[in-house]
């Protein structure tokens, strides 16, 4: 939940100040923050300062683990931080020669370059990178083509509005006539193009099954393959790579790490809640994550103008915001233009250019 304009007028510009150099001071240090250590970042005095601390933790965006020491961010200063007084700088020619570096580009699939893609941003910032990938809701069946490759073997190429491409070598048991081919592209047309992909179902298949008649003996392979592939699509996966830096957080419990390293169906659904842009979520705002003291970054991905997946990390509240949300930025940005310029050249290639 973001902080409220009203919330944030409460707050004069020294008190800003002063919230953002403690969860910038505490970031880095991970200990509770003094007085002293703001006057390099506010012109006032040290008495000064600690009202005014005094007064943020009142209005509950600090808090003091004890009472002899410093102050740490709480949930809501921390959102607070994130949603208004955070400063990300834009990545040098430099820093974005680094980040490509990384990557390994060349003659990988899609899925190869999502993973390598993961794992540096995993390696950057010490946490764990979040990766989903799934066909958007309401994405439609364009297209299904059937390709002849040797004898008795066929390619079967399932595209969507989104554009996904799925395919399936299909192996059958007697080679397929010309006209038979042509029926089954047609039969296709007429009765998939433009059904929603998870909309198919067993009962779909039968109905399918039925209309074609006497070409069901011969074509009946590729029928049932559609519907694999089709299930496949609506399958969203999750992968998380660098999940030995979430053990080796001390701002972890590692029992609960231990359980979500178990179980990571929750990242599904709270992935999908970043619909455009850039997102930060904190554990604190859905009951059901099961790390606490945790934050989410996450970034949509495209491809060909529609969202294709999310990229993102998980790590302790405590994180470098200023410093990773650009790397996340720039990843998503990455993929969404490498994938975007392969389906380009896919498209290309269905429509004979």
């Amino acid at each position: 939940m973001k902080s409220t304009a009203k919330e944030v007028r409460a707050l004069d510009d020294r008190k800003l100040k002063i919230l953002s150099a403690v969860v910038d001071e505490y970031i880095v240090t991970g200990e509770p923050v003094g007085s002293k250590a703001i006057m390099k970042y506010v012109n006032t005095s040290s008495a000064t300062i600690r009202n005014e601390m005094a007064e943020l933790e009142k209005q509950g965006y600090l808090e003091q683990p004890h009472t002899s020491a410093g102050r740490v961010p709480t949930y809501n200063g921390y959102r607070l931080y994130v949603d208004r007084l955070v400063k990300t700088n834009p990545l040098s020619k430099e820093e974005k020669a680094m980040l490509d570096g990384m990557i390994l580009t060349d003659d990988l699939t899609e899925e190869g370059l999502v993973q390598s893609v993961s794992a540096a941003l995993a390696e950057l910032t010490n946490c764990a990178a979040v990766v989903s990938t799934s066909v958007p809701k309401f994405s439609v069946i364009t297209k299904v083509e059937v390709i002849p490759t040797g004898k008795r073997m066929y390619v079967l190429l399932l595209i969507t509005s989104s554009g996904s491409i799925k395919n399936k070598v299909c192996r059958l048991e007697f080679d397929l006539s010309s006209e038979q081919l042509e029926f089954f592209e047609n039969f296709m047309r007429e009765n998939l193009e433009g059904v929603s992909i998870d909309s198919l179902s067993d009962e779909m298949l039968k109905k399918l099954e039925s209309a074609m008649g006497t070409y069901l003996l011969t074509l009946s392979p590729f029928v049932t393959g559609i519907y694999e592939l089709s299930k496949e699509m609506a399958q969203q996966s999750v992968v998380v790579e660098g999940e030995r830096n979430l053990l080796t957080c001390r701002d972890f419990d590692q029992n609960e790490i231990i359980r979500f390293l178990d179980n990571k169906e929750e990242l599904k659904r709270i992935l999908d809640q970043s619909f455009s842009g850039l997102h930060v979520m904190f554990s604190d705002e859905t009951d059901s994550f099961v790390i606490g003291n945790s934050s989410i970054i996450t970034s949509p991905f495209s491809k060909g103008g529609k969202t294709a997946g999310h990229l993102g990390i998980i790590g302790p509240m405590r994180l470098d915001y200023s410093k990773i949300i650009p790397y996340v930025e720039y990843f998503t940005q990455k993929i969404s233009d490498l994938i975007s310029d392969d389906y380009e050249d896919e498209e290309d290639g269905f429509d004979g250019k």
